[in-house]
């Protein structure tokens, strides 16, 4: 993969070649996604909010409505879009970008214990040695899949982590340019900085995959009146305000 990461003004123009195409659920997708990438592209010296601009785009392009109806938790939701992402990935650009960044911000987020759910969990987690091995395990486990190139593998063990510092932000459990989460954040917004726009891409390229619905469909648009790619049929699934 290119050492840049695909720009927004990159994804938005292949959106506009392709999206006559798309299905409307799909197309409602893949516009908010990207606009949320130029929202976090545009914030290169405020790691916070490039993170979590990145968190929205990945939200809009992973969630499902119809999760609703059988919950689902957003473990099982990840590996799910993981495996279809890297399924589709015939020319191995996500194995590139992981390659690319697990000698960097990969493998430092792996080492910090802070994203790491059990250490929350553990008020003794200094002192029991079974939390430190599975610490220890994860990475482990992390650097054999680099090896085996099990790039799904990979990315759900780094998503795991990250899953944790989006709780940690949303919540309030951080403090926003804080010197004490500088590294997790710094990190986490460079990989969801490369595999965003990568995923992005592969659905752009592949618009006939079962992508889900979005939450809180188009209803009523009036630029786009009774027709139009970004328009739902009202009723799908919730509507927002």
């Amino acid at each position: 993969m290119a050492e840049r990461a695909l720009s927004f003004e990159q994804l938005k123009a292949k959106e506009r070649l392709l999206r006559d195409g798309f299905p409307e659920t799909m197309a409602v997708k893949v516009h908010r996604a990207i606009s949320w990438i130029g929202r976090a592209q545009s914030e290169p010296d405020d790691p916070d909010a490039a993170f979590l601009f990145y968190w929205i785009a990945f939200n809009a392009a992973y969630a499902d409505d119809q999760d609703a109806d059988t919950p689902i938790s957003e473990r099982t939701r990840f590996a799910s879009v993981l495996r279809q992402i890297v399924r589709l990935d015939t020319s191995a650009t996500l194995q590139g970008a992981v390659a690319q960044r697990f000698q960097g911000p990969i493998r430092k987020l792996l080492e910090n214990r802070y994203v790491f759910r059990p250490f929350w969990l553990n008020v003794n987690w200094g002192s029991d040695a079974d939390c430190q091995r599975a610490f220890r395990s994860s990475a482990m486990e992390a650097r054999q899949s680099m090896i085996d190139n099990d790039v799904a593998r990979i990315l759900m063990i780094v998503l795991d982590r990250l899953y944790v510092l989006r709780c940690q932000m949303v919540h309030g459990g951080t403090t926003w340019g804080s010197y004490v989460n500088r590294d997790q954040v710094r990190d986490g917004a460079a990989i969801l900085g490369t595999f965003l726009p990568a995923m992005i891409d592969l659905m752009l390229d592949n618009p006939d995959e079962d992508w889900g619905r979005p939450f809180y469909p188009v209803v009523g648009n009036p630029r786009r009146g009774a027709s139009g790619s970004a328009k739902l049929q009202a009723g799908t699934a919730r509507t927002g305000p």
